[in-house]
Order: structure tokens, then sequence, then C-alpha cells
């Protein structure tokens, strides 16, 4: 199911040298950026699938999966998610953080997308909503956390903070975390006051250098690295510019 890259395993990356990846594929190599998403939301999918199917011992479809959904990329991240485990026959469940309809670029397409397929799809950004949603992730077998990505530094700020202190306390759920534990600062390691703790990080490209860090280790659980299609090649060359 999911492809890792080892090659990169021991790499790790700035919150610069991701954005200069990032760039360079879609400007230098002409990837498009939609598929450097539906790359990394199809690693993240796979993983789950393998969590689902060999560690909790359940069939596609008996299991059940809560995708939170932000407004940037790892928003967009989290809508490829959810299609891809919904062909598996994985009954998902889109919360959104921000309007799907007020989103932009790559994040836009793949919202609209999961519209268009008929997603169960739920709004999360007022407190009633949280509110009655929460329960919802309890009954689930894994959230995904695809809510902040690594462009996050400073404060959570509401709705995220009340989103964020509910998955912190759900018991049953697996918590997997796209890239990042949301609030986590990938550069520095730093949580912001409200973080997600996450069981699993599903990382893109490299770990990134704030894993590294004491502070980060709470929130990371188990990582893994996945690829969004960029060259070995790329990867090495923005390393070794630094």
């Amino acid at each position: 199911m999911t492809r890792f890259n080892p090659r990169h395993r021991e790499h790790v990356l700035t919150r610069d040298q991701v954005r200069r990846i990032d760039r360079l594929a879609i400007e230098s190599l002409g990837i498009p950026g939609v598929v450097l998403m539906e790359n990394a939301g199809l690693h993240v999918a796979s993983l789950i699938l393998d969590l689902l199917t060999t560690q909790q011992l359940l069939e596609p479809r008996a299991s059940r999966v809560a995708i939170l959904c932000g407004g940037g990329n790892n928003g967009g991240d989290g809508y490829v998610v959810a299609r891809q485990l919904h062909n598996w026959g994985v009954a998902v469940t889109i919360y959104a953080a921000k309007d799907p309809d007020a989103l932009k670029g790559d994040a836009a397409i793949n919202a609209r997308i999961c519209q268009r397929m008929g997603l169960h799809l739920l709004p999360i950004m007022q407190p009633a909503q949280i509110a009655e949603a929460s329960p919802r992730w309890a009954r689930a077998h894994v959230v995904v956390d695809a809510l902040l990505g690594t462009g996050f530094e400073g404060q959570v700020h509401p709705p995220l903070t009340q989103i964020i202190e509910r998955v912190n306390q759900l018991q049953g759920p697996a918590v997997v975390a796209v890239d990042i534990p949301s609030g986590l600062d990938c550069q520095t390691g730093r949580p912001s006051p409200v973080a997600i703790r996450a069981h699993h990080t599903v990382t893109l490209v490299a770990r990134k250098t704030g894993f590294d860090s004491p502070e980060a280790e709470p929130y990371l659980g188990q990582v893994s690295v996945a690829s969004i299609g960029a060259p070995p090649e790329l990867i090495d060359q923005v390393i070794e510019q630094g």
C-alpha cells in the first residue's frame, strides 16, 4: 500500500527548505501543485488504511474516519485523504474548520471534488458546531489532523483552539497528523499552548528540524516519512544548498 522513500528518512528539513522544494517542483520541473497535493494525500490515506487493517484489524467498510480540514494546503491534503479513503470503502466524514467555498488554489480544487462526490461534510467553525461534532470523533477509529501545516508559527487561535482541545480529550481513536501536528512549530519544535497530541505523524518529504526538539516529542507520536513526488535529486539539491 504505502510507498515511503527510504532514501530520505535520514534527512531533516527546515521550513524554508520545505517551501523551496515545493516551489522548485512546481516552477522548475512543471509538476502542478495539485499533483503534489494528490501524492501527499494518497500516501497519508494509504498509511491510515494500513493502520486500520493491520493494527486495528478492521475491514475498510467497517472503519470510520473523521478528517478535520483547515483552510490551507494542509486542509487540502485532508480533502485528498477523505476522497482516497472513501474510494477504498472507508466511511469518512469531513469536518471543515473553514468554509470550503472560501478556500483557494489546490485546496479549493480538492474540496470541490469532495463536495461533488457527495462526501459527508460538516462545519466546525462555531463553538456549537464543535460541541456537536466532537462526540462523533470519539466514535471514529481514526481522527485525521489536517488543520495546520508547516507554515504555522506562534499561537493557535479560535476556533482551532477549541477543536484541538476536543481532539486531545479523545480516548479511543488513533490521531494521525498530516505533515505535522497542528500547533507545533516545524522549525523549532515548540508547541503552541494548544497543540495536537498525535499518535502518528505522516510528515511529507522528510523529517523537520523541530522534530528533534524534546518539546516536540509528546506531540509527534510515531513518525513516518511520505513522498509528494518530488524527485530525490531535487531534494538533494535543496539540502546541499542549505
